[in-house]
């Protein structure tokens, strides 16, 4: 696996923000793996986590984001579509600059394994100020 200074210092920055005691941006993302590919963008894999009744910050992602959940459930509210039920064993994907907040509902961790394709410079979060 391929590891970079900037995967591993996001990794931190996020479980240190998690770790602040607020609900602002209670998700946990652990980086597995960050490789340059396709030319001018990173792909990035990720396990994200939400516990129980945690829920994200409005954000988008400057990239594609394309999703498979682990286990538990969680909703994923937008601007302007329906909400998205996520369950164990099922697929999502977000568009490049789809705002949205992910809220898990479920009694359990909710955790899921995202691809993330960024241009190669720009933050992986894009928080709504």
């Amino acid at each position: 696996m391929l590891f970079t200074k900037r995967s591993l210092a996001f990794s931190t920055a996020i479980f240190t923000l998690a770790a602040g005691g607020t609900n602002a941006f209670a998700q946990a993302r652990t980086t597995l793996q960050t490789i340059d590919f396709p030319q001018g963008y990173e792909t990035m894999a990720v396990i994200a986590e939400l516990e129980p009744g945690g829920c994200t910050s409005r954000h988008a992602h400057p990239g594609i984001e394309s999703a498979y959940v682990l286990e538990g459930e969680a909703v994923a509210k937008f601007d302007n579509k329906p909400d998205l039920i996520l369950k164990a064993g099922r697929p999502l994907q977000f568009g490049p600059r789809e705002m949205h907040t992910v809220c898990n509902t479920g009694s359990g961790k909710f955790k899921a394994l995202a691809h993330y394709i960024v241009e190669k410079g720009k933050p992986l979060v894009l928080h709504d100020h």
